[in-house]
């Protein structure tokens, strides 16, 4: 890590006292407003995709980096677009895969005190940057016609249970919810439905039908397909 990344990773995670917080959050409305802005007129130009999500961490030889690839290249010769976070990892291979079969590809890119930059299998028209999280997750949320979660970390959780809990609360319309990978979803579900579900309550045993869990790639683009085959509904809507 050279001097500057330093300096701007310490700058990122200093406490600020409560009058920075007044000032800061003032002037942050219209940077705020710039970015729906931005996001809003970019997203609304793109044709139906589904996003893509998972860690950043993963090499390109990983197996999570390859079936990744290869769902984004499934759903682009379904016709739809991919989204990723823009990133590296899972996001890359999303973005890659959408590349090679010729899909629209988009990237929703976060500032980050360690410099995340855009990959390269990015269209030139629809890298969008944000500093704000919360904005790209109505990105997210608003323009996808599915979520597919590949094993990731805090964030893919994020993005998850985000839309789990608009979806169930009625602020949105359902969508698709894929999780892929026994493996790695296994223990959560376990918790989710002997902890949430059977000990305490705080969830509804529908609720556990806002998801499907997934092992290949043709089941995930299978059950896109069926979800809006249902409503006679094409990529193109």
């Amino acid at each position: 890590m050279n001097y500057k990344d330093e300096k701007r990773i310490k700058k990122a995670f200093k406490p600020r006292n409560w009058n920075e917080t007044k000032t800061n959050d003032s002037w942050a409305i219209f940077k705020i407003m710039s970015e729906f802005v931005e996001g809003f007129e970019k997203m609304s130009r793109i044709k139906p995709c589904v996003s893509i999500f998972g860690s950043a961490r993963f090499s390109e030889d990983d197996p999570s980096y390859l079936i990744a690839e290869e769902i984004a290249f499934r759903l682009s010769q379904s016709g739809y677009g991919v989204i990723t976070g823009g990133g590296p990892g899972i996001m890359e291979a999303g973005n890659k895969g959408a590349h090679r079969g010729g899909g629209v590809s988009v990237g929703l890119n976060i500032e980050l005190p360690f410099e995340q930059s855009g990959n390269p299998y990015i269209d030139n028209d629809k890298l969008i940057n944000f500093d704000y999280f919360f904005v790209r997750k109505v990105m997210f949320v608003k323009y996808s016609q599915g979520f597919i979660v590949m094993p990731g970390g805090f964030g893919t959780l994020d993005e998850l249970f985000e839309a789990m809990t608009l979806i169930q609360t009625g602020k949105i319309g359902r969508f698709p919810i894929i999780l892929f990978g026994k493996d790695f979803w296994g223990g959560l579900l376990d918790w989710v439905k002997k902890t949430l579900r059977d000990r305490y309550s705080t969830i509804s045993p529908e609720d556990l039908e806002l998801f499907r869990l997934v092992d290949t790639p043709e089941e995930a683009v299978e059950h896109i397909d069926r979800f809006y085959g249902k409503y006679m509904l094409k990529p193109n809507f």
